[in-house]
């Protein structure tokens, strides 16, 4: 057993705030609370709300989003890598989804099933809202890099007012990406009873990369390509059905069930390029696309109780997920007739939270939350092949405690300690061993006005060493390390929001976040073992920094608004005495400087909404940095321009209809979070790694709401 507790440093400044982000429309809101509160309306989109923005408006961003980055990538400090239906990676400040607490519906969704995948199955059609913290900044969340929670959809956020039953279809297409059609049925069975029942399907096709043409590093055509990616079609099929059911007015249950199923002819490597699977593929003399599966089930049971002055929300949940490829191509070769077979690698999260708010009226005011999350994991793979079979499993399971006092000693300041207890025991390959930590926080808020905030905090961190990915043996392969350490350290913050109307028709808002987050005894799952054990291995390779800032200004007038934002993460490894090779090491999602510009005008008289999105990411100069390519690392910058509208028109009741252009200058370019850069093999020779993303692609959907 292991306790720590990392120093605190109170000199620390923060702020935290709770914002929407405007994509399509701006539903203008008082807010006497200085945080924003949802509107209720009857607009099928996703709302995307976000710790890095303070603005006093709601939106729905309604995108015809088909991957969680059409969604979240112009948030500054976040970016989405991967451009393949399997690799959607969410990064937060460049650390990578592994780093964060990611949930669906109050569930668990952190499974690392394979290092070419992403860890989160979803499509964002599905959702209602995201709830993004940038950085952990609350002893409410764990993880060391911030926290996601995705809502799906349900009946009391669809229904109009006095309707009791009603239904929507969806139709869309891209010229350069597939279909989808949707369709929902939801309402009340009684006065206290609801449902939902969805069901989306995507077929999505090969796509063709800005240009027309897949250069390599040289900018020469890659030889045996046209333009078009190869390994990514392949249909998605997605249910959610809901039911509800309001005890009274103070007490609610809800039990939902998703289940999730991707699955295609796919590239062998998701998160690498064409170029690199081409050149594996006729080295080896084996398939370039390999029949794969990818499930996920999730159930969960979810309850609300509001009594007098107290707030609980509690959620138990089942979580599976299932990974299968027929690998029987490497027959193709004789030299690899053995490792023929079918690979089976399964998730599975079982756990239960609880999430309490109590206001206590005194002289001087208190809001205490508080609440557990539980959570156990679980690994199985399953390997069968042509003259064996090979299976292994791996389990975890992680109990935190956690309570926040926002302590209100006047009306302009306050003052917000926290304290978390986590246990995390782990029974793996690499570790098997049980790490306790007290994590503390404090953080004071200064509002001199309703318009301005300030806050200051200090967040301790920590972090277990994970169990290994599933899909290539569950630890079955993994070198043990019984002397790992768990991560600790602290995420420092100093932010400011400011907003103000400047007469009936503009308004402005302004604000910005400087940051450092110290990780200690980072852990890099491909360090060099020592001499005597040869390869590589999880290790704990020295103290990793991660620091910059976001910032944002927003101007209204009238039907007009526009949306600036910047943002800046650079991280640096202090290399232990075993490691000094990483000396400086950066981490490998990192970005370059992101700038994005968001334009948005609206026709009231014509029920038109239109949006112009401008993202802008600087190159990144080459340097060490953790399982970045080997020969280039660096990363080019680029700049991709998205376009929408979205028109409901008054003569037909329900209808809505959306059009947009995404990358409408056709660039030819890869986001800086999925995999950049050239490496070598000594048996492949230089492979360009290269996740290109779609080239430009003219969309349009059908909306149709009974």
């Amino acid at each position: 057993m292991k306790l720590t507790s990392t120093k605190m440093r109170y000199s620390a400044i923060a702020l935290s705030v709770v914002a929407s982000l405007t994509s399509l429309q701006a539903l203008s809101q008082e807010d006497s609370d200085s945080e924003a509160s949802v509107e209720n309306v009857t607009v099928w989109g996703t709302e995307v709300k976000t710790s890095s923005l303070f603005l006093k408006q709601q939106a729905i961003a309604d995108k015809q989003a088909d991957h969680i980055s059409d969604l979240l990538r112009v948030i500054p400090g976040i970016d989405v890598g991967g451009a393949h239906s399997l690799n959607q990676r969410i990064t937060i400040r460049s650390m990578d989804d592994k780093d964060l607490q990611i949930s669906i519906d109050g569930a668990r969704q952190n499974s690392y099933m394979y290092h070419h995948l992403g860890n989160l199955q979803i499509h964002a059609d599905i959702l209602q809202s995201v709830d993004i913290n940038v950085g952990t900044n609350s002893v409410i969340n764990g993880g060391i890099g911030g926290a996601v929670r995705f809502e799906t959809k349900q009946a009391a956020d669809l229904l109009d007012k006095d309707q009791e039953f009603g239904a929507r279809v969806q139709v869309g297409a891209g010229d350069n990406s597939g279909t989808t059609l949707s369709a929902t049925a939801y309402g009340m069975l009684s006065d206290n009873a609801d449902f939902l029942v969805y069901h989306n399907a995507v077929n999505r096709d090969n796509y063709e990369v800005g240009g027309g043409k897949i250069l390599n590093s040289s900018g020469e055509v890659i030889e045996g390509t046209d333009g078009t990616v190869r390994g990514l079609e392949g249909e998605l099929r997605d249910t959610l059905i809901k039911f509800g059911y309001n005890l009274n007015d103070n007490q609610r249950f809800e039990i939902g069930y998703e289940s999730y199923k991707d699955e295609g002819d796919y590239s062998y490597r998701p998160d690498m390029g064409l170029a690199t699977d081409l050149a594996i593929t006729n080295s080896l003399g084996i398939p370039l696309l390999w029949p794969t599966e990818l499930t996920r089930d999730t159930l969960t049971l979810n309850y609300d109780l509001t009594i007098d002055n107290t707030v609980i929300k509690a959620a138990v949940y089942k979580n599976t997920s299932e990974l299968k490829r027929d690998e029987s191509g490497w027959a193709d070769n004789t030299a690899f007739a053995a490792s023929a077979g079918f690979i089976t690698g399964e998730a599975t999260n079982t756990g239960a939270t609880l999430l309490a708010n109590t206001l206590i009226d005194s002289s001087i005011g208190h809001e205490l939350t508080y609440g557990f999350d539980y959570v156990k994991h679980d690994t199985d793979y399953r390997g069968e092949f042509t003259d064996s079979t090979a299976t292994s499993g791996e389990t975890s399971s992680t109990l935190a405690l956690f309570v926040e006092d926002k302590i209100n000693a006047s009306e302009q300041f306050s003052v917000i300690p926290g304290v978390r207890y986590e246990s995390y025991d782990i029974d793996s390959a690499v570790v098997d061993d049980e790490f306790n930590a007290f994590n503390l926080a404090l953080a004071l808020e200064y509002a001199p006005s309703n318009d301005l905030l300030f806050r200051l905090s200090a967040t301790e961190i920590f972090k277990g060493p994970e169990i290994s990915e599933v899909f290539i043996g569950a630890g079955l392969y993994d070198t043990a390390n019984a002397d790992i350490e768990e991560e600790t350290g602290v995420n420092l913050e100093l932010s400011f929001a400011y907003q103000t109307e400047i007469d009936k028709n503009q308004s402005i808002a302004l604000g910005a976040t400087l940051f450092k987050t110290e990780v200690n005894d980072y852990i890099y799952d491909y360090a060099t073992a020592p001499e005597e054990i040869g390869g590589s291995w999880k290790d704990n390779v020295g103290d990793m920094s991660i620091d910059g800032f976001e910032a944002y200004f927003e101007y209204s007038y009238k039907a007009f608004t526009t949306l600036f934002t910047v943002s800046r993460a650079e991280s640096e490894l202090s290399a232990f005495a075993d490691y000094t090779e990483l000396q400086n090491a950066r981490l490998d999602r990192q970005q370059g400087d992101t700038f994005t510009l968001n334009l948005n005008y609206t026709f009231s008289d014509a029920n038109i909404v239109t949006a112009w999105e401008i993202q802008s990411v600087q190159d990144v100069d080459s340097g060490v940095d953790l399982d970045g390519a080997t020969l280039d690392n660096s990363k080019d910058g680029f700049v991709v321009h998205n376009m929408s509208a979205r028109w409901t028109p008054d003569a037909v009741k329900g209808l809505t209809l959306v059009f947009g252009i995404d990358n409408v200058f056709d660039e030819f370019y890869a986001s800086q979070s999925s995999r950049t850069g050239v490496s070598f093999h000594p048996r492949f020779g230089e492979l360009y790694l290269q996740d290109f993303e779609p080239g430009r692609n003219i969309k349009a959907t059908v909306q149709y709401k009974f």
